[in-house]
């Protein structure tokens, strides 16, 4: 199994801090930013970043649905991971400063993907769909903050 990982990221215009706490308030603003690849979004424990625990099935393609339960930490200033109880999958969001009122947000998604011939497509074209899929997201929360 190889892993497989999948990033974008977007400079927003509204400081680190608030692109930060929008990101980290799952009770409120996160719901409002998922495109319609998510489903089912549920907020079981916490609600603002640590200890956050937050469910939802996210639609990758017409197939292919995720049954999330991410658990929610903050390792460093300016970082939420996610980590999927069900997969090994781990979404980390980096925001940092980027100039007069600007950050940069990132977001990286890493898991292990399968053998074989699917493995290789799941390779090739997963990372793909899961950066537009994210690019939505931080364009949605560009929308949410700036302004």
């Amino acid at each position: 199994m190889a892993q497989v990982e999948a990033t974008t990221e977007r400079i927003i215009g509204a400081d680190a801090e608030t692109v930060f706490d929008a990101l980290a308030d799952y009770t409120g603003t996160r719901g409002k930013l998922l495109p319609e690849h998510f489903s089912e979004y549920e907020v079981r424990e916490g609600g603002d970043g640590e200890g956050t625990l937050v469910h939802w099935k996210l639609q990758a393609t017409s197939k292919r649905v995720r049954d999330c339960l991410l658990e929610v930490t903050e390792p460093t200033d300016g970082q939420l991971v996610e980590k999927d109880r069900n997969s090994s999958m781990v979404t980390t969001w980096t925001v940092t400063p980027a100039g007069e009122g600007k950050s940069k947000a990132v977001v990286t998604t890493v898991w292990n993907g399968a053998g074989g011939i699917g493995g290789f497509f799941e390779r090739t074209f997963a990372p793909k769909g899961l950066g537009r899929i994210y690019d939505a997201v931080l364009a949605n929360l560009a929308t949410e903050v700036e302004g």
